[in-house]
């Protein structure tokens, strides 16, 4: 039955108007996931040279084992982003003599073919035959790989249970991300207790005592039949139309943006808008190329103050942030021409906000993936490429929408960005003071005296308490655009 269900969704595919757009999306997606799965392949074969280089003083395999609990930690995390949940259209289905466990049990299995539950293989599996094989033996290396394999598949449900409960509570998702970033600060600036220590507590016990695999395999057994249940109990919540959703239908293409309602609509009109036209496709091309910017830095030693993380702070927030700086300023003005439109629609401004925010939150997730291989000059670097990532989605965004409300030059969409001016006046100038001094106010007092981690931690907190008051700052620029929105339809129509 399961065999039969995946040629209907094939069917389902082949048959859609939309085949082509969605072939071609697909297609771009799978290069870009092919491309982090070779910085991971890259990182794997070299791991061990990493952990040489990262922690001179420890022996190799304590190193190894004190990663991997930080790794899973951070697996969690992007899961919680990026992880769809599995679909199937179940109205049909219910109609005919199925059982409902047949269905449950497809939705609940699809998920182990997810890229996702690839990365740590790809990363972890060459140094455990290339070391622990070696130095321990071909059993020990086989208990670390099922091991790694029940962690994964745990990670696996616990994100799409999270990610399930989150449909019902959204408050779910940014608690669980919360409570995430907080054991990583505990850890790497307050110092209340050691990630690693608690990873080698189990890893290095693997190396002597085997038989402790069993237990992430009976916890992914566990979280597995936990989503079982849930699925089970609320299969019709999760498929069936309810009233409140019948009362919207999505026009989006992107089915990841579906469930977002309105405000996914508005996002896949806008990452149409950004694809189609030169303009804004130029800022999204701009901001990839600028994933090599940290190489002038971190690759000569001169320039390299990982130690301080002044300047990976300034790295770190131009490569996680470029294009919430480069698009997000001329923003209004990429919609000149349909302005007039919008402000007479029947869409509400904080839902128009609400979608510019997924937008960047989405595009600034995958450009701090990308920096991912800069690993190689130290955890430390991701470590603060992260939390610049978190304080532009905190800080940077209200910044640059607060700006972006008192910019009345239309840009002509069909026009390139190379020597192209248009859009450009005084507050692009001024802006670039606050979105590049704020982050150096709060971090400067600190490194000056020493204390650089406490600079770091305080620029991840305000960072996180930003994100969690989102609504409260989505209501001001809403008040503030309302004061400005004549002034900004008046000079779009001047051409």
């Amino acid at each position: 039955m399961l065999f039969t269900f995946l040629q209907h969704e094939l069917k389902a595919f082949l048959r859609s108007k939309n085949m082509g757009k969605t072939i071609a999306i697909k297609v771009i997606m799978g290069l870009l996931v092919l491309y982090l799965l070779s910085c991971f392949l890259f990182l794997g074969f070299f791991l061990d040279k990493i952990l040489e280089k990262a922690f001179p003083t420890d022996d190799i395999l304590v190193s190894f084992c004190g990663i991997l609990l930080v790794y899973f930690l951070l697996d969690v995390l992007i899961r919680l982003q990026f992880q769809e949940l599995p679909t199937l259209r179940v109205q049909p289905y219910l109609q005919l003599p199925i059982k409902r466990n047949t269905l449950v049990r497809y939705l609940s299995l699809t998920p182990i073919f997810s890229g996702f539950n690839l990365t740590s293989y790809i990363l972890f599996v060459p140094f455990i035959f290339k070391t622990i094989a070696a130095d321990n033996g071909s059993l020990t290396a086989w208990t670390f790989l099922f091991a790694i394999t029940a962690i994964t598949i745990l990670n696996n449900y616990l994100a799409l249970y999270l990610k399930r409960k989150a449909n019902l509570n959204g408050w779910v998702l940014l608690i669980a991300s919360a409570v995430i970033i907080l054991i990583a600060l505990g850890d790497f600036y307050w110092s209340l207790f050691s990630i690693r220590k608690f990873s080698y507590l189990y890893f290095g016990g693997l190396l002597t005592h085997p038989v402790l695999v069993i237990i992430p395999i009976l916890l992914a057994i566990g979280m597995y039949y936990l989503n079982f249940l849930y699925l089970k109990q609320n299969l019709y919540l999760e498929e069936l139309v309810t009233s409140k959703a019948a009362s919207f239908k999505s026009s989006t293409e992107f089915p990841l943006l579906s469930r977002f309602g309105v405000v996914g609509d508005l996002v896949a009109n806008e990452l149409k808008l950004v694809i189609r036209n030169k303009r804004p496709r130029a800022a999204l091309i701009m901001g990839v190329f600028f994933m090599f910017y940290g190489l002038i830095f971190y690759a000569n030693p001169k320039l390299a103050e990982i130690g301080g993380g002044a300047k990976a702070i300034f790295v770190g927030m131009f490569m996680t942030g470029i294009f919430i700086i480069n698009y997000g300023q001329f923003m209004f003005g990429m919609q000149a021409r349909e302005f007039d439109g919008i402000m007479v629609s029947r869409v509400k401004f904080a839902d128009f906000l609400k979608a510019k925010y997924l937008l960047f939150t989405a595009i600034s997730t995958v450009f701090f993936l990308l920096t991912l291989p800069y690993a190689y000059f130290g955890w430390r670097v991701i470590l603060i490429h992260f939390i610049m990532f978190v304080w532009n989605l905190g800080i940077n965004i209200p910044i640059v929408l607060f700006f972006a409300n008192r910019n009345y030059k239309r840009i002509d969409l069909s026009k390139g960005s190379s020597f192209n001016w248009e859009g450009v006046g005084p507050t692009q100038w001024i802006l670039g003071l606050p979105l590049f001094i704020t982050p150096y106010i709060v971090y400067g007092p600190f490194a000056a005296f020493g204390k650089g981690d406490i600079g770091l931690a305080l620029l991840a907190i305000t960072g996180v308490a930003f994100i969690l008051t989102r609504d409260y700052w989505i209501k001001l620029l809403e008040k503030d655009f309302f004061e400005h929105k004549y002034k900004i339809a008046e000079g779009f129509r001047n051409k």
